[in-house]
């Protein structure tokens, strides 16, 4: 191999690091007296939102002839979006309970 070569190798492996895919993360969305928090969130397709009750009663994070995701008392539940968009989410048994998520592509 000539010496010249090796000078580049380096270069090669910081390019394809920097090309690889960021991992999915897990964004928490906490529940507690009838709030959600933080009530909009930044995301990405791929990622999970897991919602943590606090409260003593169910609640749902649903989206309007969309998806429903139940979440039992003093438990967590989760989702992992699967398109790009600007969706707004309510609890169903708790009309004024109100989310938002941004979800870029």
């Amino acid at each position: 191999m000539k010496a010249g070569a090796l000078i580049h190798l380096p270069w090669v492996a910081a390019l394809t690091l920097m090309a690889a895919p960021a991992a999915a993360a897990t964004i928490e969305v906490t529940i507690d007296k009838l709030v959600f928090s933080p009530a909009t969130v930044e995301a990405k397709v791929g990622d999970t939102i897991e919602w943590v009750n606090m409260d003593v009663f169910a609640h749902t994070a649903t989206v309007k002839g969309g998806w429903e995701v139940m979440i039992p008392p003093k438990k967590s539940a989760s989702l992992t979006l699967k398109a790009a968009g600007a969706v707004d989410y309510f609890c169903r048994f708790h009309p004024n309970m109100k989310g938002h998520v941004n979800v870029a592509p």
